[in-house]
């Protein structure tokens, strides 16, 4: 069964030179010095903008590790501010002044588009999609559709790159530099997981400024929280005879709450999550790993998960 104990939902360290905390919907970053920053990933889990209220085993772990490990296969193409992993739940790496946009990139119409489109709307986020389109249907090409980052519990929210230059959110000249970014990430991301038998339908990518005003990716890449995959084995046959695709992503856990009556709205509450229910959970994150990566999930141990992670971080800051 899940244990809650062996599960990381917050934390409250106090490290050497320490100047101030952020807490995101998963990650908690804490600033050091104004010059690097010790990202923790939890195992909190996030959908519709909305935190759940239990933690889900080995999750932060997963995300940690699949970023990461992506950030190291992307580095040639793209810069990011990763310089250090001290502990399977913790990246380090540059302070970075982030763009305040996620970088959203469609390579199938599934998810929102799909939910817009079904919706009759033709236009996200300023860009045409084309008619006679159904759900999982692959795009003539990938399309870019940005979103305005919340702050915890507020909903993203689309933007067009007209109204991102016109409210000089970025500046054009930084803008460019994005949009190019996202288009070789998300084709190598691509080939990644067309070598795993994969398909990657969606992503986003999250962007900032190092203090010598250098662009790096930055946040999480090619996750299951920050990304949908098809198995590509049958997506053809599935699509050709309009059955659902096998997802990879957690959409799966979109799908239990939008069954149980949850989508984030006013007045919605959070169904409750059962520990068999969140074991599960677990072993679909599990599963994700094991086939976006290719290869097998280690489980790092958790009989004392916070103070692994405080010690790991000490011993990094002082090397």
């Amino acid at each position: 069964m899940a244990n809650q104990n062996h599960t990381i939902t917050a934390s409250n360290f106090n490290f050497p030179n320490q100047k101030s905390v952020y807490k995101g919907k998963v990650r908690e970053v804490y600033n050091i010095n104004d010059e690097e920053l010790v990202m923790i990933a939890t195992d909190r889990l996030s959908a519709f903008d909305v935190v759940m209220p239990k933690g889900i085993p080995y999750k932060g772990q997963i995300l940690n590790q699949i970023a990461t490990s992506m950030m190291k296969a992307t580095e040639d193409l793209v810069p990011n501010w990763l310089t250090a992993t001290p502990d399977p739940n913790v990246a380090v790496g540059h302070l970075c002044d982030p763009f305040k946009v996620e970088m959203v990139i469609r390579g199938y119409m599934s998810g929102h588009a799909a939910r817009e489109y079904k919706a009759g709307r033709r236009l996200l986020c300023g860009v045409e999609m084309p008619e006679g389109m159904k759900e999982n249907d692959k795009f003539p090409e990938p399309i870019i559709t940005p979103a305005t980052k919340a702050e915890m519990g507020d909903h993203d929210e689309d933007i067009s790159r007209e109204d991102i230059l016109k409210r000089g959110i970025v500046s054009e000249e930084d803008y460019v530099v994005l949009e190019d970014y996202t288009r070789k990430l998300f084709q190598r991301g691509t080939e990644i997981a067309a070598s795993r038998g994969l398909i990657l339908v969606d992503t986003k990518y999250e962007f900032g400024k190092t203090k010598e005003g250098k662009i790096v990716l930055i946040d999480e890449i090619h996750t299951p929280d920050s990304s949908r995959y098809f198995y590509a084995d049958g997506y053809q046959e599935r699509q050709d005879n309009n059955e659902a695709q096998k997802q990879l992503s957690k959409e799966f856990v979109r799908q239990w709450l939008i069954s149980n009556n949850f989508q984030g709205l006013e007045g919605q509450t959070v169904p409750e999550m059962s520990d068999a229910y969140i074991e599960t959970v677990s072993e679909r994150y599990i599963e994700l790993y094991e086939n976006i990566m290719g290869e097998k999930f280690v489980k790092a141990d958790v009989s004392d998960i916070q103070s692994r992670i405080e010690a790991n971080v000490l011993n990094y800051l002082k090397s």
